[in-house]
């Protein structure tokens, strides 16, 4: 059953007929992809379905060989990470990459310091950061001072995505959010993913935690084999759905029994 999406309005990321191959091997094979401003998009699938090429073509980081990327309905290029940033795509990976040695702040401005007569504006910097974890409410965080090496898994996930919003970011794309977080630093990310949909931003999070997903997810796509086989409005479909769909035990959506 897909997704029309009524009142979904135009998606912020359109994906269409995208194709992806690494000498002879083909990882992506003409998959359609769509996320809404203010919706969260669970993109989901077993190990090699495809999910981090799909997701570092939307990034720049290996451009698609084929196939049509929209951007608020216009066409667009991604042929690099400075494309992606500009238009307003942020990815916060697995690995978060975050420096410990410094602090929340130096964290969420680095590479982008804010200066003024030819120094570092700390005050402005440390009223942003501040400023912004507020708007995500966010309040597990001591103070923006801290050193990234003092955090939780959950607190540096925060940072993380607290440093996208910083960026004005329009699409947020959140890889494995909630993978080795206890229960109360999981409920924490799904809390601030909630908050990022709420503030219009669009969200895709690519989990193998189908309870997560079931929590956050306003729709749910699912790659096969680098075959996008379901596109499913989360409160209408079922975790023994989804599981079909990624084991391959379900037909893909549109095709025949």
């Amino acid at each position: 059953m897909d997704a029309s999406r009524d009142g979904a309005g135009t998606p912020i990321i359109e994906l269409e007929g995208v194709v992806k191959s690494f000498g002879p091997v083909s990882v992506l094979k003409g998959v359609d992809l769509k996320a809404y401003p203010g919706k969260v998009t669970a993109l989901v699938g077993d190990n090699g379905a495809g999910k981090s090429t799909l997701i570092k073509g939307l990034a720049g980081v290996q451009p698609y060989d084929d196939g049509v990327v929209r951007f608020d309905g216009e066409p667009v290029n991604l042929h690099t990470p400075r494309d992606a940033s500009r238009l307003g795509i942020e990815v916060v990976y697995q690995d978060l990459a975050l420096c410990d040695n410094l602090d929340i702040v130096q964290n969420m401005f680095l590479g982008r310091e804010e200066t003024e007569f030819g120094t570092f504006d700390e005050g402005r910097m440390e009223r942003d950061a501040s400023d912004t974890l507020r708007s995500l409410s966010v309040r597990t965080v001591k103070s923006v001072r801290q050193k990234v090496s003092s955090l939780s898994g959950g607190q540096r996930q925060t940072v993380a995505i607290a440093r996208a919003v910083l960026k004005k970011a329009r699409l947020v794309i959140l890889d494995e959010p909630t993978a080795a977080l206890g229960v109360a630093q999981t409920e924490q990310v799904l809390h601030l993913v909630q908050r990022l949909a709420e503030q219009g931003v669009a969200v895709i999070i690519i989990s193998h935690n189908l309870a997560d997903v079931f929590e956050v997810a306003d729709y749910i796509s699912v790659l096969y084999l680098g075959q996008m086989v379901a596109s499913l409005d989360a409160d209408q479909t079922t975790r023994d759905d989804v599981v079909g769909y990624i084991t391959g035990a379900k037909t893909p959506q549109g095709a025949s029994a």
